[in-house]
């Protein structure tokens, strides 16, 4: 009941801005939830991604909707809090040219989170950064350091893309 999983039609809409097809890149899912949007993501050509969520049940099924995609061994789940696997990412050494955030509603802080990952490094300059949140994020159409591809509004969820420029 914590997970509120992307609907087909919101994920489709995601992947038709940002791809449809991927010629590889590592993405980093933030709040996995499901699982849903890496695998999507992983199914169009992205080499790997890391799945992040703190909730037990979820990484259960962010596990079992894993085992059942073409090539499982493309994603790797962390159980653990959000800011922690930043701090995780820092220490071995892994960038993303692709980032899924779809945190709770309620505890947005995605601005936040998107400093920290220019601060620590964890974005390849051109990552795109995929956002989904309730339509009260009010999140900017260009932040520091991005270029905000597009926003759109489905129902009451409100998808924003962004692409890191790159170190200035």
């Amino acid at each position: 009941m914590k997970t509120r999983p992307t609907t087909d039609k919101v994920k489709e809409a995601m992947f038709n801005i940002i791809g449809p097809y991927f010629a590889g890149g590592v993405a980093l899912d933030l709040f996995a939830g499901s699982g849903g949007l890496s695998i999507e993501g992983v199914s169009r050509g992205m080499t790997a991604a890391y799945q992040v969520d703190r909730q037990y049940q979820a990484i259960k099924v962010i596990k079992d909707n894993n085992a059942v995609t073409k090539n499982p061994d493309k994603f790797k789940v962390l159980k653990m809090d959000a800011w922690r696997a930043l701090e995780y990412f820092v220490k071995k050494g892994i960038t993303f040219d692709y980032v899924f955030l779809d945190p709770p509603y309620k505890k947005q802080q995605i601005i936040a989170m998107l400093d920290e990952m220019v601060t620590k490094k964890l974005l390849n300059p051109g990552a795109v950064i995929v956002c989904e949140t309730g339509l009260e994020a009010d999140l900017p159409q260009d932040l520091p350091q991005f270029a905000g591809l597009r926003q759109a509004k489905y129902g009451i969820t409100l998808v924003t893309v962004y692409q890191y420029k790159g170190a200035e």
